[in-house]
């Protein structure tokens, strides 16, 4: 069997056309998936992307986390504060009822100096 330019073939009209039928859906179809990937692939980068910038910090949580850093610092140092007036508090009434006794000692050799000095040698 020869082919060339000049040899034809007899195809049915309707084959023909069931051909290219099935050929123009199938491209159809391979478009239809490759657009489908294309979208899945573009939101899949979107999302990453979206995803990337949450997770960084922005300035307003900086501030945020610094302020809180401070008050916790803050805390602190009043708990210490206040640890301390409740020991000073302590010692001023202790230090108090001391010199309340003192000042009875003082009263009593005064009264006893003043009697003595009037002659009063009880």
């Amino acid at each position: 069997m020869k082919i060339s330019e000049n040899t034809s073939v007899a195809l049915p009209l309707r084959n023909l056309i069931a051909i290219i039928g099935t050929v123009a859906v199938g491209v159809w179809a391979y478009f239809g998936v490759i657009e489908r990937v294309n979208n899945l692939e573009t939101k899949n980068q979107l999302f990453e992307q979206d995803l990337l910038e949450a997770s960084t910090q922005k300035p307003i949580d900086q501030e945020q986390f610094m302020l809180i850093e401070d008050l916790y610092k803050t805390v602190e140092k009043l708990e210490t504060t206040q640890e301390q007036n409740m020991t000073n508090k302590v010692n001023i009434e202790f230090l108090k009822d001391q010199v309340e006794k003192l000042q009875r000692d003082v009263e009593k050799l005064k009264d006893k100096q003043r009697d003595f000095a009037n002659g009063n040698n009880h």
